[in-house]
């Protein structure tokens, strides 16, 4: 229905009609549904319980998503789609292969720190033994593109004779995955064994530091950290 042809109040304005925004209703959908999976887990989140916290209904779920299945694999997607657009709006070309690395680990330290729903979905898809991941191709794609970036960090710090010879561009990454991820994953644990609060601020900065500095000496000839 177009402006003009909105039906009109008793006082002869025109009443607000609801524009349409498919992708919006969408997107909507996928982060309400995000938090649901990743607070239940795929058998435990309820399509119900999505659509009540949403702008829309289950059967536009239906219609979107196809079913339940469908939703949380497109919630896996779009977790892993943020995740690698942060990685490309950092320009590590443009720095230095020491301070790129630097960067990237910083980055995902703390995009990590800030999405603990993108660590439970991971967690979630590990205990389904990947299964859901290995039907998409957008995140093979997206994943792809990450390797890449790596691996020209890490020719340039050859060619610069800053960066060791011998690594692997993907084993560099799992390397940095493992330690960031872990700080959220585990954080909770750690802090009732051992008494300490490793989300408080001063921890967290002290943690995303030292895990710069093992990475780059992982990576990087000894002369090449200061």
């Amino acid at each position: 229905m177009s402006d003009s042809e909105a039906p009109l109040t008793k006082a002869g304005r025109k009443v607000p009609t609801r524009q349409q925004d498919p992708e919006g209703t969408r997107q909507n959908i996928i982060e309400v549904a995000s938090q649901e999976f990743a607070l239940n887990g795929l058998s435990g989140a309820r399509i119900d319980e999505i659509a009540a916290k949403t702008r829309s209904s289950k059967r536009m779920i239906y219609y979107y998503f196809g079913d339940k299945e469908g939703l949380y694999l497109s919630a896996l997607e779009n977790a892993y789609a943020e995740v690698r657009e942060g990685e490309a709006k950092l320009d590590i070309a443009g720095l230095s292969p020491i301070e790129g690395l630097k960067r990237l680990v910083e980055f995902t330290f703390e995009h990590h720190h800030q999405h603990e729903d993108f660590i439970r979905m991971v967690m979630i898809e590990n205990i389904h033994h990947g299964e859901f991941l290995a039907r998409s191709n957008l995140v093979r794609d997206l994943n792809v593109t990450a390797i890449a970036h790596i691996r020209d960090l890490y020719e340039r710090g050859l060619r610069d004779g800053k960066f060791r010879e011998g690594l692997d561009p993907l084993e560099i990454h799992w390397q940095i995955s493992a330690l960031c991820f872990f700080n959220v994953s585990n954080r909770a644990t750690f802090s009732q064994l051992f008494g300490r609060d490793f989300g408080a601020e001063e921890s967290q900065q002290r943690l995303k530091a030292n895990t710069v500095e093992m990475v780059l000496r992982f990576v990087a000839k000894p002369e090449a950290v200061k």
